[in-house]
């Protein structure tokens, strides 16, 4: 399995593509973290996710210790070896374009994915959202309303303002679940915020809106910023298990060139690949 030491090293970068700004030094990291929410407090499939208020209720006054992209609840690997990639789809200022050669690339090896959509790349692109959503190869997941990171506190990464409150982060969640709820007859199972970065308090509220939460163990493309080079060798490089991140909203990067080179060495080696609700 990849260590905390791989996830932290693979941040740096990661917000190029949503935000092409330089990272901020990570806060130092609490002794003694918070437990990310009980399966008794957190919404169930089967069960309606508590009210608005009554979260705001349950995390009013309570300030984080912790800040980044590795924390307890924030899920970096998958069991039994295999490979989950991941692809966010930041929007508005971070680019509504769509990568449409990477995804065939994907349908051509019949590799699953799981991909992130942030609200304003769903309104941008209605036409390859409704392709993805019919085809069983892919999952969807909700990358956030406005694409930024999730706090409690208006904490930053790369530049981009974190949500401010419990309220907003609450919404930054739900608006974006509620949209793709509506379009997909069902509610996503899983968040990523822009930029991958949660305090602890942040993690929790999306437990409580019956999501998990993803983070990521290898940095795929940086931030859409990798040559193709780059990212073919980080991809073939992906220790087993390892849940990785990169972005299909930049046609024009190296991400798609460089997994039509990584794939077919890792299929011919034997790797499996899964979604991450698999």
């Amino acid at each position: 399995m990849v260590g905390r030491r791989t996830v932290l090293a693979a941040a740096l970068g990661l917000a190029a593509g949503c935000a092409r700004a330089r990272p901020e030094p990570a806060a130092p990291e609490a002794a003694d973290p918070s437990p990310p929410p009980s399966p008794s407090v957190t919404a169930s499939a089967t069960s309606a996710p508590p009210s608005r208020e009554e979260v705001l209720a349950r995390y009013a006054g309570q300030r984080p210790t912790q800040w980044g992209t590795d924390l307890p609840g924030v899920v970096a690997e998958v069991p039994a070896g295999a490979l989950a990639l991941t692809f966010d789809a930041c929007g508005g200022s971070g680019g509504n374009g769509y990568d449409a050669a990477l995804i065939d690339t994907l349908r051509r090896h019949r590799v699953p994915a799981t991909l992130f959509l942030n609200a304003r790349w769903i309104d941008a692109n209605p036409g390859p959202f409704g392709e993805l959503a019919a085809d069983p190869l892919f999952e969807l997941g909700n990358h956030g309303t406005a694409h930024r990171p999730l706090s409690v506190t208006g904490r930053s990464a790369y530049g981009i303002t974190g949500t401010v409150d419990a309220a907003a982060a609450y919404q930054e969640v739900a608006d974006n679940a509620a949209k793709l709820a509506g379009l997909l007859g069902r509610p996503p199972r899983w968040f990523r915020s822009g930029t991958a970065h949660y305090d602890e308090v942040a993690v929790r509220i999306v437990g409580e809106l019956g999501e998990r939460v993803a983070g990521f163990a290898v940095n795929g493309d940086a931030g859409a910023t990798f040559t193709a080079d780059q990212v073919a060798r980080t991809v073939a490089a992906a220790p087993p298990g390892s849940v990785v991140i990169s972005h299909f909203n930049h046609p024009d990067a190296g991400t798609g060139p460089g997994y039509a080179q990584a794939l077919p060495r890792l299929l011919d080696a034997g790797r499996r690949f899964v979604r991450l609700s698999d």
